[in-house]
C-alpha cells in the first residue's frame, strides 16, 4: 500500500513509498515496513529508528525530525497516529466485523465469554480477544496482554474476517483506552461492568481511571452502550450519556432488571424484566456478581438482535469460565473455588457469593501482586478478615518486590488472627488439608494464570486449578 493512503497529508516525497507492513517494535521490521517511533515509559522508539532502517524500514512515523535518509511522517503523537493508520492498512476490518467491547474493573472476562456464546448461538461465528485466551476463526491462541497494541489489534481483526468470523467480542482495558490502542474500532456495542479500585499505579486517581473507561462510550461511540447502573460509576456514565444507554441492574430501575434471584453451587436462577417482556433465566454460574454479568450479556445480545429464546438457551448451556469462580471437585465433601479476584471489590464479591454456599467455615487463600497498586493491599486484608472465617495470606505475583513485605502490607489491614505463608503451594495445601465437610475454600488472585512471576522477569509454571486438584488428590488419598 502506498504511504499516501495511510496519512492525509504526507510529504510529497513520501506519498508514493510502498509499505508492506507496519511495526512499532524494531525487531519486527522487515523490508518495506513503516516503523512507528512510539515513546514508551522506559524506552523511546525514536532511539531504535536507525536499527529499524537497517532492517529494511521504508519510512518512519516520528514526533521529531530524525533525518536518517528515509521519508518521515511528522505527527504530534505517534501513539495516536498508529490506530487509524493500522485500520486503513488492513482495510478497516471492524467496519465489517461486528465488534463488542467490554470494559470495567471486574467481570470483563465472564461477560465477554457469555456474549460470544450468545452470538455464536445465533449463528454468528465470533472471535474473542481477552485475558484468558483469544479465538480467531475457531482456533484458540495464548494471550500476552488483555488488549493488544493497535497494529496487532487491526491485523487480528483482518485475520478474523479472513478466517470466516462475522463478529468479535473483546475485553478493553483502561490502559488500552488511555493509550489509544482501541482507537479506530467501530464498536457495535460497548459494555460497562463496574469500576472499583485497581490500576492506580497507572491512573493515579479513581477519576482518571473512570475517565479512561469512559472513552469507550464517548470518543469511540459504540452503536449501543450497555451499562450496569448498580455500580455508582455506571449510574454516572448512564446519566452522562443522556438516556441513550441500555441499562441493567439487580438493585435499581433499569432497561433490564433481574429479580427473584436464587444462587447456589448448582448455578443461578432469576427473572429478567426487559423492554419486551419478562424472561426466566438459568445459568451454571453462581453468585450475584455473575447474575450481573449474565444480565449485561443478555441485554447486549438482545440489542444486537439475538432472539430471546436463543439467548436464554445459550446462557443455560454456557459452562464455567476458566479461573472465574471455578469449582474444582475430586469427590471431596467441601467446595473449592478458584477465582481471579485481585481487587478489593472483586474479593468482596467472591466471598459474599461464597458465604451462602457455606454450611461450615469459609476459608480464603489470597495475596497481592508486586509492582502494582499498593493501596489495595490493606483494603483486601480487611475484607478477607471480615468476610471469611479463616484467612491465609500468601504470595500472588511478587515480581520485583519482596513477597514477605507485600504480605506485611496486607496483614496491616487484616489485624486479628490471620495466617500467612509465603509459598503459595504450601498455603493452598494447608487450606485443603484442614477443610471439613460443608466448608468452602476460595483460592483467589490468579485464576486462569499459568505462571507465577518473580524478580528479573523470572516466571515459574503455576496454575491454581492444577495445584488445587493435586492437593485434593493427595489429601483424599491420605484419608482412605
Amino acid at each position: 500500500m502506498r504511504l499516501g493512503l495511510l496519512f492525509h497529508d504526507p510529504p510529497p516525497s513520501a506519498a508514493n513509498v510502498e509499505i508492506s507492513s507496519l511495526a512499532y517494535d524494531n525487531r519486527q521490521v522487515r523490508e518495506g515496513t513503516l516503523f512507528f517511533c512510539v515513546r514508551g515509559y522506559t524506552r523511546d522508539g525514536h532511539d531504535f529508528a536507525s536499527e529499524a532502517i537497517a532492517r529494511g524500514a521504508a519510512a518512519l512515523v516520528v514526533e521529531r525530525p530524525l533525518n536518517l535518509g528515509v521519508p518521515e511522517i511528522h505527527v504530534p503523537s505517534v501513539r495516536v497516529a498508529m490506530a487509524p493508520a493500522a485500520a486503513r492498512f488492513h482495510g478497516d476490518p471492524t467496519a465489517r466485523l461486528q465488534t463488542v467491547g467490554v470494559t470495567g474493573t471486574n467481570g470483563k472476562t465472564t461477560t465477554a465469554f457469555l456474549v460470544r456464546a450468545l452470538l455464536e448461538a445465533a449463528g454468528r461465528r465470533t472471535g474473542l480477544l481477552g485475558t484468558v485466551k483469544s479465538v480467531i476463526g475457531g482456533v484458540e491462541h495464548e494471550v500476552l496482554r488483555t488488549t493488544p497494541e493497535a497494529i496487532d489489534l487491526q491485523r487480528t481483526f483482518a485475520e478474523m474476517l479472513d478466517a470466516g468470523d462475522e463478529a468479535c467480542v473483546m475485553e478493553v482495558s483502561s490502559h488500552a483506552l488511555a493509550l489509544h490502542r482501541a482507537d479506530a474500532i467501530h464498536f457495535a456495542a460497548g459494555i460497562f461492568t463496574n469500576l472499583t479500585q485497581d490500576h492506580l499505579d497507572f491512573h493515579e486517581t479513581m477519576e482518571q481511571y473512570y475517565e479512561a473507561k469512559r472513552l469507550l462510550f464517548t470518543e469511540l461511540a459504540p452503536a449501543h452502550a450497555v451499562v450496569n447502573v448498580d455500580d455508582p460509576y455506571g449510574a454516572r456514565l448512564a446519566a452522562e450519556l443522556d438516556g441513550t444507554a441500555i441499562t441493567f441492574a439487580l438493585e435499581h430501575d433499569a432497561s433490564y432488571r433481574a429479580g427473584a434471584v436464587q444462587t447456589g453451587l448448582d448455578g443461578s436462577h432469576f427473572a429478567v424484566r426487559g423492554p419486551d417482556g419478562v424472561f426466566e433465566l438459568s445459568s451454571p454460574l453462581t453468585g450475584r456478581f455473575n447474575v450481573s454479568n449474565v444480565l449485561g450479556a443478555f441485554a447486549t445480545a438482545r440489542a444486537l438482535g439475538v432472539n430471546a429464546d436463543t439467548a436464554i438457551e445459550a446462557i443455560a448451556a454456557s459452562g464455567q469460565v476458566p479461573g472465574r469462580f471455578e469449582s474444582v471437585a475430586e469427590g471431596q465433601d467441601y467446595a473449592v473455588l478458584v477465582d481471579y479476584a485481585h481487587t478489593p471489590d472483586s474479593l468482596q464479591n467472591v466471598l459474599e457469593a461464597a458465604r451462602p454456599l457455606t454450611s461450615g467455615r469459609l476459608h480464603v487463600v489470597f495475596g497481592c501482586g508486586g509492582d502494582r497498586d499498593r493501596g489495595k493491599r490493606p483494603l483486601m486484608g480487611e475484607i478477607a478478615a471480615r468476610l471469611a472465617d479463616r484467612v491465609i495470606v500468601t504470595s500472588d505475583n511478587p515480581r520485583s518486590e519482596d513477597p514477605a513485605a507485600i504480605i506485611d502490607e496486607i496483614l496491616a489491614g487484616s489485624g486479628g488472627d490471620v495466617e500467612h505463608e509465603v509459598d503459595r503451594r504450601v498455603a493452598i495445601d494447608r487450606a485443603i488439608a484442614t477443610a471439613e465437610r460443608g466448608d468452602v475454600v476460595v483460592i483467589a488472585g490468579k485464576g486462569h494464570e499459568q505462571g507465577q512471576e518473580f524478580e528479573a522477569g523470572r516466571k515459574i509454571p503455576f496454575d491454581d486449578v492444577t495445584v488445587v486438584r493435586e492437593s485434593l488428590q493427595r489429601t483424599l488419598s491420605a484419608s482412605h
